[in-house]
């Protein structure tokens, strides 16, 4: 992988999004450049999508999320408002931002629908998935760039921070958990998606804090960043840093993460010999690693950026969700997408030395994969990927990430 220059963050959420493509046009901050080693060979050639085909399918996208909101405001499920205010986001995020400029009167209901799911404690759920929903609530509102939001947002922010997990003696980090988010209900302990989720909601909202009042003053509670720090590398596959004894010490899980300390979605090895336990790396939650630390500010020369960095690169494809199969495949694209955008990775090397240009092979493989109508959908359906909203809405958001740095075909 090319060196990631990872974008300044003087404090604001606004200012750190800009790497990653999902800010105001308004927003300045220097374009990310590849620029080519001398001697390294050129990427790999392949037709990228043009500007048009692009614009066409996250058009098509937006239209069928459109048609297919129900009269009371929600997509999908009333149950969950995570998949309304993903489908919020995206249409936020749409590349002309007619959405936020002038909002229409679907989203209006959706918003009513969010603003109906808050609880008197500042969560933003119905029916469990405390955390999960507040996260992806609190993001939905956060784009829609609406002052009148801000009691919502500051309580949801509040929320999330008092949820940060301290399972030992108050105030040390003495437990694998301390630090991370969990879902609020289902267990009590954190992973890696939870926080992944809140942290990201944490970031994104502080554009949207008064400058008198920013993160981290009474008036807005923040999370304890160094505890994060804690967790993720509790989850993460590297010996040096992580003492659990079942991390994995084989070269093919270095550097990876796994979903919470002493678990993986991927599973584990044991050794014949030794018995040894080894728990495996996978791709969606590595992206997710490489993409909470760059939120907690972990430099980019640390040894546990450059160790995911390196597993990433190692495990490069767009053909499955490395070490999953098809589960989850649509978000690990997403993640990806997010991540390498953050990094503000160009092209990625592979071990013969063939530069890949990812954006341009991401953007043409989901392409692809638009269906008929306009949506997407994972025939694998874990992790709620058989539901075209949730899907659709991954996609246009990393669409919408694609569109402005694409070198594009035409």
């Amino acid at each position: 992988m090319t060196k990631p220059a990872y974008c300044r963050v003087p404090g604001k959420g606004r200012d750190l999004l800009s790497a990653i493509a999902l800010l105001a046009a308004a927003v300045s901050f220097p374009t990310a450049v590849a620029v080519a080693q001398e001697g390294a060979p050129a990427p790999v050639a392949m037709r990228a999508p043009s500007t048009a085909e692009l614009r066409a399918s996250i058009d098509r996208g937006v239209r069928w999320l459109m048609a297919n909101q129900n009269s009371n405001g929600w997509w999908s499920t009333s149950e969950q408002p995570a998949v309304t205010a993903l489908a919020l986001t995206a249409l936020n995020r749409e590349p002309s931002g007619r959405f936020v400029r002038s909002r229409p009167s679907e989203l209006n209901r959706a918003y009513d629908f969010l603003l109906g799911s808050v609880r008197p404690d500042g969560s933003i759920h119905r029916s469990g998935l405390a955390n999960y929903n507040t996260a992806l609530s609190l993001v939905a509102l956060a784009t829609a760039e609406d002052p009148n939001f801000l009691p919502v947002i500051r309580n949801a922010r509040a929320y999330l921070a008092s949820s940060q997990i301290d399972m030992g003696e108050p105030g040390k980090l003495d437990t694998p958990f301390d630090g991370g988010v969990g879902y609020g209900s289902k267990y009590q302990h954190s992973d890696m998606n939870n926080t992944l989720t809140a942290i990201e909601a944490m970031r994104w909202s502080e554009s949207a804090l008064p400058k008198d009042a920013p993160a981290g003053s009474p008036a807005s509670p923040d999370l304890d960043w160094k505890a994060v720090v804690n967790f993720l590398q509790n989850c993460q596959n590297l010996p040096e840093v992580n003492p659990d004894p079942r991390v994995s010490g084989e070269a093919s899980d270095r550097g990876g993460f796994f979903y919470y300390p002493g678990h993986s979605m991927a599973g584990a090895t044991t050794n014949a010999a030794t018995g040894k336990v080894s728990l495996r790396s996978y791709g969606t939650i590595s992206y997710g690693g490489l993409l909470s630390y760059i939120y907690a500010r972990v430099g980019k020369d640390d040894a546990r950026v450059v160790a995911v960095m390196d597993w990433l690169r190692k495990h490069y494809t767009l053909e499955e969700n490395p070490g999953m199969g098809r589960q989850g495949y649509y978000y690990y694209l997403h993640l990806m997408t997010k991540a390498l955008t953050a990094a503000r990775v160009d092209t990625i090397r592979m071990d013969d030395g063939t530069e890949v240009a990812w954006r341009e092979a991401v953007a043409r493989r989901l392409l692809e994969l638009q269906q008929p109508d306009g949506s997407w959908v994972n025939e694998t359906p874990r992790w709620w990927e058989s539901d075209k909203v949730l899907v659709t809405s991954y996609v246009l958001l990393s669409l919408e990430m694609l569109q402005s740095r694409v070198v594009t075909g035409g």
